[in-house]
């Protein structure tokens, strides 16, 4: 594999794109080089290939310029390798609305990119459709893991979504590399305390846990590495940036850990939990900043049920 050939599985095998369809690459400053890459595949396989550089966000789920959204409205597919993500932002929901095809690539290295998209992506689907449909039916669900996390939280009539990597229906959405199943938490119900011990969106890699005290649904407290980070995004985008937005599980067996989220939240035996914006997903909180933060080795109740034991599936 090299990066040609993982920008080739990306636009044809993942995005199922078509000679003639309108094709859109949307990449920033900092990640120029696979952006190019993409438009150049788009090229090749036939397809009416545009692309558009921005300057870098300054947070994940930031708004993209007003030109940039409205060219994503008028395309069959789309590819948005940038450094912060267009996955929660209205200019993506609306696309997907449009029936675009649609897969965000944030913050992605050309090494996550040739090691991730080698993956059996069917497989993948599989197991990521089976865990949404679980969440879906879920009332209520409890995390614990070995560094302390202990929260419960209600996901009574939400929607369970699976992030498979595979779009080839119109207004299909992913990211890549892909491999997780998610949903958004209700509103002002969790109580508890989440121990984030892998990384932190837009931080990294954590040098010591962080400890993140949940009341009534949003981030009451904070301690450990990250706490100043995450604080000053509080203060930034205001009190709906504290709110507990996504819980998420791993589903790719080749992610890794590497401090980049897009890969990290992926990982498979790991969960993630998100603060601020839900509203792209089932949720009712609408800001301009959605932060992962990755759990290990979790233990996963659903309605008393455990469906991870600390990192290892227990469903067949």
């Amino acid at each position: 594999m090299n990066l040609k050939n993982a920008a080739l599985i990306a636009v044809k095998d993942c995005m199922g794109l078509k000679e003639g369809e309108r094709f859109l690459v949307i990449t920033d400053t900092a990640l120029k080089n696979i952006g190019e890459v993409l438009y150049q595949v788009g090229v090749e396989l036939g397809s009416e290939a545009m692309y558009m550089e921005i300057l870098p966000r300054s947070n994940d789920g930031e708004e993209p310029p007003e030109a940039v959204a409205e060219a994503l409205l008028n395309v069959d597919v789309a590819l948005i390798p940038t450094l912060k993500s267009m996955s929660h932002t209205m200019a993506r929901r609306r696309a997907s609305e449009r029936g675009v095809r649609i897969a965000t690539l944030p913050g992605i290295t050309e090494d996550m990119m040739v090691r991730t998209l080698n993956v059996d992506y069917q497989q993948i689907k599989e197991l990521s459709e089976k865990i949404a449909a679980i969440l879906t039916k879920a009332v209520s669900i409890k995390v614990t893991s070995r560094a302390g996390t202990e929260i419960v939280f209600s996901v009574k009539n939400r929607e369970g979504h699976a992030d498979t990597g595979i779009n080839h229906q119109p207004g299909s959405f992913s990211n890549l590399p892909a491999g997780e199943a998610y949903i958004a938490p209700v509103e002002g119900k969790a109580e508890g305390r989440i121990v984030i011990d892998g990384s932190l969106a837009g931080y990294g890699m954590l040098k010591s846990p962080l400890v993140v005290h949940i009341e009534k649904g949003r981030v009451a407290a904070l301690e450990g590495d990250g706490a100043d980070y995450l604080k000053e995004v509080f203060r930034k985008y205001g009190d709906d940036a504290r709110n507990l937005a996504e819980f998420g599980i791993g589903t790719n067996p080749m992610a890794r850990i590497t401090g980049k989220i897009l890969e990290d939240e992926k990982v498979m035996g790991t969960v993630h939990f998100a603060f601020g914006d839900n509203s792209t997903f089932g949720g009712n909180v609408s800001v301009d900043s959605h932060l992962d933060g990755l759990v290990k080795e979790p233990t996963i109740e659903v309605d008393d049920i455990i469906i991870m034991n600390r990192g290892v599936f227990t469903i067949e």
